[in-house]
């Protein structure tokens, strides 16, 4: 571990100052990643600037029916608030699905949706990485890439997005609350996580120094009717092979309204928008289940070991709906 400054925030400006100042500072909350990659010499921050004191924990439940998170909510919190349970129980699916319950004692909403991706070879310091290391190339198109995407790959990076909390976010139409030295924005959380592309290094829409406030979470009418499943290789502590969130509406025996999100298959958080509008104003049979399914993974490319990801999406997010309709 390189040595670097630690700085303690008193408020909200301070810490963004900070952080505009010194490039190389990072910001510290939870630091289940933060410090992980630190160990390992994948970030090397100047400077960590200790926003953990900030008051930006709080959970409130909107009168709309919406919930405002705070960017230091913990995941244990949240996942066990009454409004979000009762609300938008696929959210807190997500959030118990993931890590253990020790880590989520300490991870943070903020922390959660900016973590860096879990590929083996972004962790090892001694293999080429373009996300890393820009233009030293991707071991993991031509290596060992069974964990990898199949959704908004590129020829430069095939690392998925670990989060299971975003995918949950993205189908309900979350945004987040940014502060900066140009001061407060607001955009949809499918806003935030960059694609790939030629410069995978740059993973998010942030500016440099600044901080996520807050995620609101929207009125959703059928936001209560919502689920997450995810498979994995074991039961605790695993990150998604597949993951699936869903949110429908359904009257009458047809579909009135869909949302969709899939992990584990995406360079970032995936919203399945063309599976959705294939469900919408169909019959809630299996056999439109599988069509929009089939429209979830159209754009799917395989690599050597992770072809198995595409029809084990479809059939994931087949039985998420199956599973809602029986509820």
């Amino acid at each position: 571990m390189q040595p670097f400054a630690y700085t303690p925030a008193d408020d909200l400006q301070s810490a963004t100052r900070l952080a505009v100042a010194d490039p190389g500072a990072r910001y510290l909350a939870g630091g289940t990643t933060l410090v992980d990659l630190m160990k390992l010499d994948v970030e090397t921050p100047t400077q960590l600037i200790d926003i953990s004191r900030l008051p930006l924990a709080e959970i409130v439940a909107q009168a709309d029916g919406g919930v405002r998170i705070g960017a230091l909510a913990r995941n244990s919190d949240l996942a066990h608030n009454e409004a979000v349970r009762a609300r938008f129980p696929v959210l807190s699916q997500a959030l118990l699905a993931g890590a253990s319950g020790q880590v989520r004692n300490m991870a943070t909403t903020a922390g959660n949706l900016l973590q860096r991706t879990r590929c083996s070879y972004f962790r090892d310091t001694a293999t080429p990485c373009n996300k890393r290391e820009p233009g030293s190339g991707c071991s993991a198109i031509d290596g060992y890439n069974r964990m990898h995407a199949v959704l908004g790959t590129s020829a430069s990076c095939i690392a998925t997005h670990p989060s299971d909390m975003a995918v949950a976010l993205v189908a309900l139409d979350a945004c987040v609350r940014i502060l900066g030295a140009a001061g407060e924005r607001v955009i949809p959380l499918i806003e935030l996580h960059r694609l790939p592309a030629n410069h995978p290094e740059l993973e998010t829409t942030l500016e440099p120094g600044e901080l996520m406030t807050a995620v609101e979470v929207p009125p959703l009418s059928f936001g209560a009717r919502s689920l997450y499943v995810k498979v994995r290789d074991r039961a605790s502590f695993a990150f998604a092979l597949v993951s699936v969130a869903v949110a429908v509406d359904v009257a009458d025996g047809s579909v009135r309204d869909a949302r969709i999100a899939l992990g584990g298959v995406g360079t970032k958080p995936w919203r399945a928008r063309e599976a959705e509008d294939a469900l919408r104003g169909r019959p809630a049979t299996v056999e439109s289940y599988r069509v929009a399914a089939e429209a979830a993974m159209a754009g799917a490319v395989q690599r050597v070991h992770n072809g198995f990801k595409i029809e084990l999406a479809r059939r994931t997010l087949v039985r998420a709906l199956l599973r809602l309709e029986a509820r």
